[in-house]
C-alpha cells in the first residue's frame, strides 16, 4: 500500500499537516467498513487515488485565507477534506446530498481537528448563500455544475474540476456559458509522469 509519505514528497506540509494526512487513512478504513463512501478494493490505493488526486490543484491554484469554497457533490469528502488541510485559512462547505456521506464526513472532520470546514446534507442548486469559489471531482457534467452554482458565486464564477477523459465538450459548453472568464485544462500527467493513474486526469479551471 502506498502510504502518506507520497504526499509529503509533492507538498511542504508543517508537522501538524503531516499529522492530519497520516490519520486519514485508518480513519477512512473505519467510516468505509460502515458505510461505503470509497470503493473497498480502493483503498490501497487510497492516498494516490483519492487523497493525491484530491490535493494536485494545489500545485495550479492557490486558495486565500478567508476564502469560502464549496465542494461540490462532496461525497466521502474528496477534493473538500484534503484541501482544508492543505489551505487551513479557507472555509470549505462540503455539500452532498446524501446524510449517511455527510455523517462519514463531520466525523472525519472532527476526528482530524479541522475547524475551516462545514458538512452540509443538501443539493447545490438549492442552498442559498454564496461563495468564493467551487471545487468538484467526477460529479457531473461541467454544464451541469456550473448551472448548479447560478447566482451562488460572489464574483465571477470560478470553479476547479477533477475530471478525466475528453474535455472537448465540456469545455465549449462552460466557454458558451461563461464567455467572460477564462479557461484553462491542466493534465495532471504532467505533475505526475511515473503515475499512471494520473495519465487521463485533468484539471480544469474557470475564472
Amino acid at each position: 500500500m502506498v502510504d502518506a509519505s507520497i504526499v509529503s514528497s509533492f507538498f511542504e506540509l508543517t508537522p501538524s499537516q503531516q499529522g492530519q494526512i497520516q490519520q486519514l487513512y485508518e480513519l477512512y478504513a473505519f467510516h468505509n467498513a460502515r458505510v461505503n463512501v470509497i470503493s473497498r478494493k480502493d483503498m490501497d490505493n487510497f492516498y494516490v487515488h483519492h487523497v493525491l488526486h484530491g490535493l494536485a490543484l494545489g500545485h495550479y491554484h492557490k486558495f486565500h485565507a478567508g476564502e469560502e469554497i464549496i465542494d461540490i457533490g462532496t461525497g466521502g469528502g474528496f477534493p473538500g477534506i484534503p484541501l482544508a488541510i492543505l489551505f487551513p485559512e479557507t472555509q470549505f462547505v462540503l455539500c452532498d446530498s446524501i446524510g449517511k456521506k455527510i455523517q462519514v464526513v463531520q466525523a472525519i472532520s472532527d476526528a482530524l481537528g479541522l475547524k475551516n470546514t462545514e458538512a452540509i446534507q443538501s443539493r447545490t442548486e438549492t442552498l442559498n448563500r454564496k461563495f468564493d469559489a467551487a471545487t468538484a471531482r467526477a460529479v457531473a457534467p461541467a454544464r451541469s455544475l456550473f448551472t448548479w452554482m447560478k447566482g451562488q458565486f460572489k464574483g465571477k464564477p470560478r470553479m476547479y474540476l477533477l475530471k478525466g477523459g475528453d474535455l472537448d465538450s465540456e469545455a465549449q459548453d462552460l466557454m458558451q456559458l461563461a464567455p467572460q472568464s477564462p479557461l484553462r485544462i491542466e493534465k495532471l500527467s504532467e505533475m505526475y509522469p511515473e503515475m499512471e493513474f494520473f495519465e487521463m486526469k485533468k484539471l480544469m479551471m474557470l475564472g
